[in-house]
Formats: C-alpha cells, sequence, structure tokens
C-alpha cells in the first residue's frame, strides 16, 4: 500500500508517496511524469517516511544541504536504478552531465560506450526528483536540459543549491521546456 501526501515548496506543490519500504515518489505540480508509479490504490496517510521526507525538504529548501536521506524505495528497472544511485553521489551544488554518468556505467559494465540519450530517459523516468537529484545533470554542451519538472524549476533548484550557472543556457528547444 501506498500512503501520499502533499508538501508546499517554493517552487510549487509536491505530491509525495511512499510505502512500507521507504519513499516511492516526489513529484511536482505539472511535471511531465507527475504520479508515474504511483499505485492506483493509495491512502492519504502521514507516516514517518512521509514525515522524514518532509523534514528533508525543509532543509533543503532552507538552502543548506540536509545531512541525511530519507528511506527511499527505487521502483524502477535495473538499469534506472543504476542510474538513479549515480545520481544520489552528485554532491550537492555540483553538476554532472549525462555524458559522465553514460561513461561511469560502460566502465562498469566493461564496455567500450554507452548511450548518454539511454542514460537521459533513466534520470527522466526518476520518480524521486530533488531527493535523487536529476536536477544536477546537464549536457554536455551546458544546456539545461531533460528536465521533467520544468527548466525553470531545474534552474531555482541549482540556484538554491549555489550552482554557478554562467557556463550553461537553456536550449531553444529539447526536453526541458
Amino acid at each position: 500500500m501506498q500512503y501520499i501526501s502533499e508538501y508546499q515548496s517554493p517552487i510549487g506543490k509536491i505530491l509525495l508517496a511512499a510505502d512500507e519500504m521507504g519513499l516511492t515518489g516526489l513529484w511536482l505540480e505539472n511535471e511531465k511524469y507527475y504520479t508515474l508509479g504511483l499505485d492506483t490504490e493509495h491512502e492519504e496517510k502521514e507516516t514517518a517516511v512521509l514525515k522524514k521526507a518532509k523534514r528533508w525538504l525543509d532543509i533543503y529548501f532552507s538552502g543548506k544541504k540536509p545531512d541525511f536521506t530519507p528511506s527511499i524505495h527505487m521502483i524502477g528497472t535495473e538499469f534506472q536504478k543504476e542510474v538513479w544511485e549515480i545520481l544520489l553521489r552528485i554532491p550537492y551544488g555540483q553538476t554532472v552531465t549525462y555524458g559522465e554518468i553514460a561513461k561511469e556505467l560502460a566502465e562498469r559494465r566493461g564496455i567500450p560506450k554507452m548511450s548518454a540519450q539511454a542514460v537521459g530517459g533513466a534520470v527522466g523516468r526518476n520518480k524521486l526528483s530533488i531527493i535523487i537529484p536529476c536536477h544536477r545533470v546537464v549536457g554536455t554542451n551546458g544546456s539545461l536540459t531533460g528536465y521533467a519538472g520544468g527548466i525553470n524549476k531545474k534552474i531555482m533548484l541549482l540556484e538554491l543549491e549555489g550552482v554557478n550557472l554562467e557556463n550553461l543556457y537553456i536550449p531553444k528547444k529539447g526536453t526541458a521546456l
């Protein structure tokens, strides 16, 4: 059974979902994959996991790096979970590229190359945005692309973390718009 609760953030309403194992969803209102992975049968209830996630968000949105991660339950393919684990290791206030993640995955698998587009697909299906920081992933050329929550929210999150946006740009077209 999944339990849900809403959180009002500076970037808009957030819907949180959790099961007995941990947080299963964190969706920004109006995002591209809103409620992707939410069970049709769910109940509004303030569980311990949801309270801890809200405490994490309070700290994060106050402009500080939280010193804990709420329990999370990643639901996705093995490839997606592998990408999301890498996202969890991106330091607060820093960015990495889709290509860098693809290179790390290729090295782990002992293969010459991995598709940055495949990585982008997994990043875009992240059901725990902000906590699993997909907003910290940018294009190799500095493009602020690929954020299901929208380019403006990605910029706000990066600015909140103190990321220097000087060498990053908004694409004229693409997945972030």
